[in-house]
């Protein structure tokens, strides 16, 4: 049992570092609204994870596997999840710019409205929305998780506590992660730089979004 569990958190650790729309709208929310914000979007995504972990033990996931339908409806909505927030960052973008352009009352530097509005709340929807909408990872826990569970062992208590050990890893993963965002958040937060991040962001989430509902 010991070696499963240290095997399977070292698979966590590079699965979580591996780079995917989850880690944009983790960073974006730490960068544009700071560390809390970020840390909020965090805990929406690992609570993604452990749904996802608890629909594998339960072998709800299965059915991502067995019926193509399923499977489409989960991704084309994630793709729409994905490409809404990121149409939504390149708006932001240019309300940044054109803030800038005007010349508007706080200067250059100004902060525009959003970073304000956004609250913890809905950075923490954001997070859960994101992971749970994306049906590769329904897929990927249903062919991952059980890999681990060593023979004679009780399944759904395996498995479940693998689903809570892959989301405190990938909670450890992110945290210096939003740490470092938020540290550098005074330089990035700078009008200009954060039209760049928010146009560079919003075209990655649209990609990953067109790229998700072009797959079959």
């Amino acid at each position: 049992m010991l070696t499963s569990i240290v095997a399977f958190i070292g698979a966590a650790f590079l699965i979580a570092m591996v780079p995917g729309p989850s880690t944009v709208v983790i960073l974006r929310r730490a960068v544009v609204n700071g560390r809390r914000t970020g840390m909020a979007t965090v805990l929406g995504n690992e609570c993604g994870v452990l749904l996802w972990g608890l629909a594998a033990a339960l072998g709800l996931s299965a059915l991502l596997l067995a019926s193509q339908v399923a499977y489409d409806v989960i991704r084309i909505t994630g793709a729409a999840v994905l490409v809404w927030m990121g149409a939504r960052a390149l708006w932001q973008a240019r309300r940044v710019g054109g803030r800038g352009g005007r010349g508007g009352r706080g200067g250059p530097d100004t902060e525009p409205a959003e970073t304000a509005e956004v609250s913890c709340r809905r950075a923490y929807w954001q997070g859960l929305i994101t992971n749970f909408a994306n049906p590769k990872a329904g897929v990927f826990a249903v062919s991952f998780l059980p890999q681990f569970v060593p023979r004679g062992a009780p399944v759904l208590l395996t498995l479940l506590a693998f689903s809570a050990i892959w989301a405190v890893v990938d909670l450890i993963w992110y945290l210096p992660l939003v740490w470092l965002a938020g540290r550098m958040g005074g330089v990035l937060r700078r009008q200009s730089v954060r039209r760049r991040m928010e146009q560079i962001s919003g075209a990655v989430l649209v990609g990953l979004g067109l790229r998700l509902a072009a797959e079959s």
